[in-house]
């Protein structure tokens, strides 16, 4: 269960464009599902080699995602408020590649389990057809922001204004 009225967490969704065509009523009955967890700075939310168990709604705060090649902690980036973490191994369900960390002095996240998401799937679909094609959306902008760095990253390496 969690602290977030269904009201908030509704203006929430709005505000944010997730499962916007969720009603009042199907908002409430979704938070029945949901986990509040709470996080301090720079607290793992989850490490790098964990398969996903949840995928979390940011509500509060920021999420600060780290690689690390055996001798340097590498930041990779951060996502915010209304941002959607944890789908693709939550998925796949294979090994996350970055641990994910409270970025912020403190953040709270709205989370799904696997075993609340199948329940979620039989007594609610259209809740959770929403979720998923929440979760599509937030993986396409994954990719289209790293399709943007990559295309950077090679125009630089091939050297700027180059003919």
């Amino acid at each position: 269960m969690i602290d977030m009225t269904a009201s908030e967490l509704f203006e929430y969704f709005q505000e944010n464009l997730i499962c916007e065509s969720l009603t009042r009523a199907e908002v409430e009955t979704l938070t029945a599902y949901l986990q509040e967890r709470h996080f301090e700075r720079d607290e793992t939310i989850s490490d790098a080699g964990d398969v996903g168990d949840s995928l979390m709604f940011i509500v509060k705060g920021k999420v600060g995602f780290s690689s690390f090649d055996g001798q340097d902690e590498v930041n990779v980036g951060t996502q915010g408020v209304g941002n959607l973490i944890g789908e693709m191994s939550f998925f796949d369900r294979k090994p996350r590649n970055l641990r994910m960390y409270c970025s912020s002095k403190k953040a709270t996240l709205l989370a799904l389990t696997r075993p609340m998401y199948d329940r979620l799937k039989v007594e609610q679909p259209y809740i959770a057809v929403n979720i998923l094609e929440n979760a599509v959306v937030s993986l396409d902008h994954l990719v289209r922001a790293m399709s943007e760095s990559m295309a950077q990253i090679e125009h630089y390496m091939h050297g700027f204004g180059r003919h």
